[in-house]
């Protein structure tokens, strides 16, 4: 998380290109939207697991980051692939992660239509959302937005394997029949790579099907590169002095 604000940062500075950013994470780390109450963490059951937590500052609700492929596309404001509304870049975005996931030969699909349906679920894939992409009506991408002065921050996730409803292990609920529950409807409406085509795909292969489809729909050519060393040092701030620190992880 300190690395794509680091990026955004010197994005804002004129000093670093648009980025597309392509990680993973270790170990797991449970990640809160910006407005997510830290209450939703059962913090004894996420120490038993060894997992970390983390506040984004994009919204949206919970998710956990293991097994997956992580994306983040930073930009400026003017950038033509992220201009407009939020929800005209979102949907330019969206197009290339339909491209990338159909690379692996998964058949999904986009949802473009606005949902009303409300949840308190604190499960980020159990919530639908606009431009959500889909397989067989599971949700297979969870994506999230912020613009800032500096530029546009978007990431995501695509989760490749695992049990997904792993989650619900390390968030409040009311009891353990509760908790059951909202296992249950996470596996009815979310799904991995792995659990869509019967196989795995590596984090390599999904990582190069997303280079090749970002620069086939959004008309660009990628260059690979290394956080500069201003980068890495910010990143190293923002880790000491907001994202590694309880004022901010645990401010809502």
């Amino acid at each position: 998380m300190a690395v794509d604000e680091a990026i955004l940062h010197h994005i804002g500075r004129s000093d670093s290109p648009p980025t597309l950013r392509l990680y993973a994470w270790t170990p797991a780390c449970l990640s809160l939207g910006y407005a997510q109450p830290f209450a939703d963490v059962d913090v004894r059951r996420l120490q038993a697991q060894y997992w970390e937590v983390v506040r984004r500052v994009t919204g949206g609700r919970a998710i956990l980051h293991t097994d997956e492929l992580t994306y983040s596309v930073i930009a400026p404001n003017d950038e033509p692939r992220v201009a407009g509304t939020v929800l005209e870049s979102y949907n330019r975005l969206a197009q290339a992660l339909l491209l990338a996931v159909k690379t692996l030969n998964v058949p999904v699909e986009m949802k473009e239509e606005k949902t009303s349906e409300k949840s308190n679920n604190p499960v980020c894939f159990e919530v639908p959302s606009t431009c959500e992409i889909t397989v067989n009506g599971k949700k297979l991408i969870g994506s999230a937005q912020a613009r800032k002065k500096e530029g546009v921050l978007q990431h995501g996730s695509l989760p490749l394997t695992g049990d997904l409803a792993r989650i619900c292990g390390a968030l409040v609920f009311e009891d353990e029949s509760a908790r059951d529950i909202a296992s249950r409807r996470l596996l009815e409406r979310a799904t991995t790579v792995e659990a869509a085509l019967g196989r795995r795909v590596g984090w390599g292969v999904a990582a190069q099907a997303c280079v090749g489809a970002f620069e086939a729909r959004l008309g660009i050519h990628l260059e690979e590169g290394r956080l500069s060393e201003s980068e890495s040092n910010k990143a190293d701030e923002l880790v000491r002095e907001k994202y590694d620190h309880p004022s901010w992880t645990e401010r809502v």
